[in-house]
């Protein structure tokens, strides 16, 4: 140890004796530590940042929705395939990339899935809608073929929710086969799964199978601001908006609400149990048990009775839990609606009726009494009907010469503008075809009405019979006739100048009947006849009077008031408290014998349809007189109505025979006019009869 360590060591002795003290009690008193001053932050110390890109919108929303439930039958039925892949056939809605696929969003063609096979790794994720060939869809090709169009964003979800077969498919398997002969070829056609738009197209895309000689309704149209997919379902979560429900359905707070919902134009009687209260929904669970119950009956008569199980592929099976193998192409026909009805949980919702007409006809093409069930609604609401299917072969647009009385917009459009465009197709009126233009559910407030005959009838203040004679007054007039005749006349005279000009001796020289041709009033022109000689709805003939318009009694004086306005039907109970009976076929307030048949108990629809029988009869007889006319035929029911005795459009008309049969159709398509105004209309009917030459010296003209 040198000088220098040994100083340094007595020193550090003297420190730790300082110290020991210290600790000890001793008199020096204890320094303060300073506060510790932190670390000040650098990149070299802080805490790294990870970059987890931007947020997805409405993950935590698609998270929870089916669409994105990884471990469903949808995503994971092919486990256990070997190898496990997702079929080209199925992919298209059971992968994320088979979606892309299909859609060319891979850059493949639009309309098939290219690759064989998909790994079951995703399900449908944010990527299969959005991308730009997802969001430039606006069109959707069913199964059955049919196209369908101007759809903006829904067409992404009809891509998939359309389902897999068709009514085509099964009417493919079965043509050809004996009905009720059973088939051992046949197999169970299977529409799949939440086929809602199929339901919602009804006829258009022909989901279910339709019955030859049947019609069905078409597209259900909702309201405007709920009418498509992603309108009525958060096309995150894909669940109900039911606030939006509640907005107009009253009592609406979950889904199983919506269940109990009827609106008024469904005021029939569907599945015949007598409740008119119940929702649609149980109007179609009705039905159901009752397809169920005639489809176990036919395939017990037929040897083998067939059970259906929904949770089990195939569905349908024999008392022993084999798969039913008995099919007949009736039973399989009935089976697969039944499917249909079944596999769209919401087919109540999203096309009721087309899913009840379904289900009634294959009640009753099984030999099932359908006579209280009901498969059409009130007029009005009769989507199925021609006066609404008619332009389906038009590619669903009414032109505007129609579109006032046959869409559900023409009527508002012609309100508001005076006049009409081309419309789409409706199934129907809807609620805002009279209700609108005001506080609702307040009607339109109309006050005047202008009938073919260019007659304007008005009132100081508006009324609700004019809103409904918008419509039902017929499409030509007394008046519309002689313009016929006339233009004809100037027709011939044309032709018969340039017949004498060509001077060709084998050329036929026109007549009168190439020119004329029949003039139809159209349907229901109550409010025509109502309005008598005001309106000249019928043709009424030179030197003659006619009765102007029919008064009934204070109360009873306007269309809603003898008429139900939704269901439109008479309101017969207030027709009885004056006249004692609710059979209107019988009220008479005259003595009168108007067609000469010695009956005076018959009411004034029987002397209406007695003289309607005898112009008839002398249409016939004036046709037969003259060996230049044809034998004139009468089928109300098909269009042109008049045929000649060969089944062929009738061309012999003569200005007498048009104004003739033009009021003969008159009475028959106002099958009303007894009430609305019997006098005029007999009137029309014994001067039409007098024109024509036939005897009416046993009639009696009021």
């Amino acid at each position: 140890m040198n000088r220098r360590t040994s100083l340094l060591f007595v020193l550090g002795l003297l420190v730790c004796s300082a110290l020991l003290l210290t600790a000890c009690g001793g008199q020096t008193e204890a320094l303060e530590c300073p506060e510790q001053t932190p670390c000040p932050e650098c990149p070299e110390c802080a805490e790294p940042e990870v970059d987890t890109g931007p947020a997805v919108p409405f993950f935590e929303a698609w998270e929870s929705s089916g669409h994105a439930d990884a471990s469903a039958e949808a995503f994971r039925h092919w486990d256990e395939d070997d190898p496990a892949v997702v079929p080209a056939n199925c992919a298209k809605c059971h992968s994320t990339t088979g979606y892309q696929d299909f859609i060319g969003a891979d850059g493949t063609a639009f309309g098939s899935v290219d690759a064989e096979s998909f790994t079951p790794d995703t399900t449908v994720e944010c990527i299969a809608c959005h991308n730009q060939a997802a969001l430039a869809l606006d069109s959707v090709v069913m199964p059955s073929g049919a196209e369908i169009t101007g759809l903006g964003a829904e067409a992404r979800c009809m891509q998939c929710h359309q389902g897999r077969e068709s009514g085509l498919s099964v009417a493919a398997a079965t043509e050809g086969l004996e009905e009720d002969t059973v088939n051992e070829e046949l197999r169970f056609l299977n529409i799949h799964y939440y086929a809602a738009a199929a339901t919602k197209y009804g006829t258009m895309a022909n989901g279910g199978y339709q019955y030859a000689g049947k019609t069905y309704d078409g597209f259900f149209s909702h309201v405007p601001e709920y009418d498509a997919c992603q309108e009525c379902h958060s096309p995150h979560t894909l669940e109900i908006e039911l606030n939006a429900c509640a907005n107009c359905h009253e009592g609406v707070e979950t889904v199983e609400d919506l269940r109990d919902i009827r609106m008024l134009s469904s005021a029939v009687d569907y599945d015949g149990d007598g409740d008119l209260e119940e929702g649609v929904y149980f109007e179609i669970e009705g039905l159901k048990q009752q397809l169920y119950a005639a489809m176990q009956a036919y395939s017990a008569g037929i040897g083998s009775e067939i059970v259906y199980d929904p949770a089990s592929y195939p569905y349908f099976f024999d008392t022993a839990g084999e798969s039913f193998s008995s099919w007949t192409p009736r039973l399989l026909k009935a089976a697969y609606n039944y499917q249909v009805a079944l596999k769209d949980p919401g087919g109540y919702a999203h096309g009721g009726k087309y899913i009840i007409q379904l289900l009634v006809d294959s009640i009753e093409d099984l030999g099932t009494d359908v006579s209280a069930l009901q498969r059409i609604d009130h007029g009005h609401f009769a989507g199925s009907e021609e006066a609404f299917r008619h332009w389906d072969e038009d590619e669903y647009v009414v032109s505007s010469r129609c579109a006032r009385c046959h869409s559900a917009e023409g009527l508002p459009q012609f309100l508001e503008l005076g006049l009409n465009t081309d419309q789409p197709a409706s199934n129907g009126f809807l609620c805002e075809t009279c209700h609108g233009g005001g506080d609702w559910p307040a009607r339109y407030q109309v006050s005047s009405v202008t009938f073919p005959s260019g007659t304007t009838i008005s009132a100081d203040q508006p009324e609700d019979q004019f809103l409904c004679m918008q419509c039902h007054q017929g499409r030509e007039s007394g008046q519309s006739v002689d313009e016929a005749v006339a233009e004809a006349e100037a027709d011939l005279t044309e032709a018969l100048a340039a017949y004498a000009e060509a001077g060709d001796a084998e050329a036929q020289e026109p007549t009168l009947q190439d020119f004329l041709g029949f003039v139809n009033v159209h349907y229901f022109a109550a409010g025509a006849t109502r309005y008598g000689s005001e309106v000249n709805g019928m043709y009424q003939f030179e030197g003659q009077e006619y009765a102007g318009y029919f008064e009934h009694v204070d109360g009873f004086a306007a269309c809603t008031d003898c008429h139900n306005a939704h269901e439109l039907e008479v309101k017969v109970d207030a027709c009885a408290a004056c006249h004692g009976t609710d059979d209107l076929a019988v009220i008479r307030m005259r003595e009168d014998d108007f067609d000469g048949d010695g009956d005076l108990a018959e009411g004034l629809a029987g002397e209406v349809a007695g003289l309607a029988d005898l112009l008839f009869a002398q249409m016939q007889a004036y046709t037969e007189a003259d060996e230049t006319l044809t034998g004139i035929v009468y089928d109300g029911h098909n269009y042109p109505y008049f045929f000649d005795t060969e089944g062929g459009r009738f061309t012999s008309w003569t200005p007498a025979l048009l104004r003739a049969a033009y009021n003969f159709q008159y009475a028959q398509k106002d099958p009303g006019a007894f009430a609305h105004n019997g006098t005029y209309v007999i009137q029309v009917l014994i001067d039409s009869i007098d024109a024509l030459g036939g005897d009416v010296t046993s009639l009696t003209r009021p």
